[in-house]
Parts: C-alpha cells; sequence; structure tokens
C-alpha cells in the first residue's frame, strides 16, 4: 500500500484531529510571531522527495501488473529529459527529483533502467520502506531488509553515497505511511528501534515529514532541520529535538530534515476554509507562487544562516492521479515562474538532491560560509565511476 494511500485510510475521528492540533498548533503560531525571512538575497535549496512508488494503483489496493510499472518508467525517462532539461538554477544544475523506492517492491530491471536515468544526471535514487502495514514488523527483519536493498542498490546498480574512509554506503531514508520508528501509534511500522537501525546501516538524514493532515504520526516538532534528543532505540526519538545550528556540528545522524507544515486560509480549497499546507505536489495540489511564498515563510533553515532557506516538497509521481502534474505542464509552469521571477524575488535558486540537501546542512553546521551550492558533495559522495556526463550521452543515443 502507497504512503499517500494508506495515509488517509487512517480514521480522522474527532480524538485524532484534537490530539494532531495540540501537537502542531502551539509550535506553529510561536514560530509564526518569532521567524522572519531575513532581508536581501536568500538562496533556496529546493528538493523534491518523491515516493516513487511504481506500483501504485488508483484504488490504492494491491500493486499495478509489472507491465504497467515498465510502461510508467519508460514513459517518465523519455518524457522528463525533454521537458525540464530548460530549467536550471543558478549553477546550471538540472531540476531533478529524489527517487525514494520502496525496498519492498525491488525489481533488477526496474531498478536498473531508473538508475541509468539517474546517471545520467536526472536524479538520485534512496531508500523508501513500506511494513508493518499487517502485522508489526520485527527489529531483525527491519534491519535485514534495509541492508539487503541498501547492498543491493550499492553494489548492483551503483547508486547512494560514501563518505571519504569509508567503505559502507550511506543513503537517505523516508519511510513509508509517516510512521517512523514506530510514531504512528503502531499503524505502518511496529519496530520502536527503528531509528537506531537507520543510524546503524548508514542512514544519515530522514525526510519523511511532515505528514498528511491529522495523521497520527505527526510529531510536535515543525519547519526544522534537527537532531533527535531522545535515545535512538526508543519509540519516536524525533518527537524531541535540538534544532540546528552554525558552529556546532552534527553529531547524532540521521538528523531529520522536514518540509513546510503552514496553514493555508486559501478560500479556493475543497472545503473553502482553506488548508494544511505540508510541501506535497498532487493533483490536488499543483505547486504554484502561492505555495512557494508560504514554503519560504515556514523559514526552515540553520539558526545562524537564515538566508540558506532549505525547501523539501514532496510528491508521489507514479500515483497515476499524479503524474500528469509532476511531470508535465502544471509543474513546468511552476518553474518557468520560479525561474522567470527569482530575481525580482531576491532569490538565488539551487536544485538539489536529497543527499545534496544533506549535504548543504552539514556544511552550514561546520561555519561554512559563500554559495551554498559549494557544498552539494561536502561529506556523502556518489561513486564516481558513474559519471553523469556518460550516462546522459548514453540515454540521449538510447
Amino acid at each position: 500500500m502507497s504512503q499517500k494511500t494508506a495515509s488517509s485510510a487512517v480514521n480522522t475521528n474527532l480524538a485524532t484531529i484534537l490530539n494532531y492540533a495540540a501537537k502542531c498548533l502551539p509550535p506553529y503560531l510561536w514560530q509564526r510571531i518569532t521567524r522572519r525571512l531575513p532581508d536581501g538575497k536568500q538562496h533556496l535549496i529546493i528538493t523534491i522527495a518523491d515516493h516513487f512508488e511504481l506500483a501504485s494503483t488508483t484504488d490504492g489496493r494491491g500493486y499495478a501488473p509489472r507491465a504497467v510499472q515498465l510502461e510508467r518508467l519508460e514513459n517518465w525517462c523519455t518524457e522528463y529529459p525533454k521537458n525540464f532539461d530548460q530549467f536550471r538554477d543558478s549553477e546550471g544544475h538540472a531540476f531533478k527529483h529524489t527517487y525514494f523506492f520502496p525496498a519492498e517492491q525491488y525489481d533488477e530491471a526496474l531498478l536498473a533502467q531508473l538508475s541509468h536515468f539517474c546517471h545520467a544526471g536526472w536524479g538520485e535514487v534512496e531508500i523508501h520502506l513500506h511494513h508493518g502495514m499487517h502485522e508489526p514488523a520485527t527489529s531483525e527483519s527491519t534491519r535485514q531488509q534495509i541492508v539487503c536493498f541498501r547492498d543491493i542498490l550499492a553494489q548492483k546498480h551503483g547508486c547512494l553515497s560514501y563518505e571519504k574512509g569509508d567503505s559502507a554506503p550511506k543513503y537517505a531514508f523516508v519511510h513509508g505511511n509517516f510512521a517512523l520508528a514506530n510514531c504512528a501509534q503502531g499503524y505502518g511500522c511496529g519496530v520502536d528501534s527503528e531509528m537506531q537501525i537507520l543510524a546503524d546501516t548508514g542512514c544519515y538524514v530522514d525526510m519523511s515529514f511532515p505528514t498528511s493532515a491529522f495523521h497520527p504520526g505527526q510529531v510536535g516538532i515543525l519547519n526544522s532541520l534537527y537532531e533527535c534528543a531522545l535515545p535512538l532505540g526508543t519509540r519516536a526519538p524525533h518527537r524531541r529535538g535540538n534544532r540546528l545550528r552554525v558552529g556546532q556540528p552534527i553529531s547524532i545522524f540521521p538528523f531529520l530534515v522536514q518540509g513546510p507544515w503552514m496553514l493555508d486560509f486559501d478560500r479556493s480549497s475543497r472545503t473553502g476554509l482553506g488548508r494544511i499546507e505540508n510541501g506535497a505536489i498532487s493533483h490536488a495540489n499543483s505547486p504554484s507562487l502561492r505555495r512557494l511564498s508560504l514554503w519560504k515563510k515556514a523559514a526552515i533553515s540553520v539558526l545562524g544562516r537564515p538566508d540558506w532557506i532549505f525547501v523539501k516538497i514532496h510528491t508521489h509521481a507514479m500515483a497515476p492521479s499524479d503524474t500528469d502534474v509532476v511531470l508535465r505542464g502544471p509543474m513546468q509552469r511552476f518553474l518557468s515562474q520560479l525561474m522567470e521571477g527569482a530575481q525580482a524575488r531576491g532569490e538565488i535558486l539551487h536544485f538539489a538532491s536529497a543527499r545534496e540537501m544533506a549535504n548543504i546542512v552539514i556544511a552550514a553546521c561546520e561555519g561554512r560560509e559563500g554559495n551554498p551550492g559549494d557544498y552539494r558533495d561536502h561529506r556523502y559522495r556518489l561513486v564516481p565511476e558513474f559519471s553523469p556526463v556518460e550516462a546522459r550521452n548514453s540515454v540521449a543515443t538510447n
């Protein structure tokens, strides 16, 4: 079951809504009082975390046939370069996705095609996982599943990254169903020690949050870059955190990069009363400059470096209802408006993968200055023999 579909199945009764509001409204209101965008130029580091579930179905039940999955991937790999090659950031980098591929849906041929596409410079592959849906997962099965998929991605497909002097692959992570470290009251996980497992197996950053509206997995920390403040072996250690700041290198991994959580009183919303802005790109929520202004107002940054604003948005590009928005006109129009008006809005754009964004966050904490784009490969680097230039030429000739 996809993260998007499963999360919609959560019972949003009154108690759930009140609990969600109690967690989110106090920190949100305090941030709106205390946070302000800095004057002058603002560096926007933009990452799209794509929960890339080729097997998504319209009704959320079961998996789409393999032939359908193959057709979806081929269409994506064919259309994406044509539709988005023109959109380049201030340094000439293409707008790219980070494809968080579900470990439980691994298919060697499909992953080979996706990784080849990414080696051509159109994104990077990282780890996604849905488990514990029908019965709680165990720490043993979770560790085994992550390690197995990690090593397949690294050794067979040339994905993931490495730290200097360490031969073990490192990875970014998104948990299915927003249930990281059993934070959703036993739903969609079951493993209290999951964060420790991630740390032990080379995960350096989690990008699962925020949740969909009224989901029980939502924590009371919003719009933040932070370390866990509770022991990693405890349930949901990310429900308490220490915000990252300049001059204090990160010491607890994985750290968390959150996307925006804002209240949007847009009368044109489906309810007519407004909605919760959580950075999701879908058929119901196309990207727009209005939404961009909210993402910026969330002011997600490292303390002491307010002009480096981190905008992590997310999507389910292979969900049948969402593909057109993400792959074609709506996203193209948004990127065109984003780039055309950037100078007037005082923005310097940096399109980054999840890995690159995490590296830039780490550099900021270490006190690095100047152009954040200089730190895309600051700590975690891709395998050098997979050359984006050579792969791009190969893609172009196939």
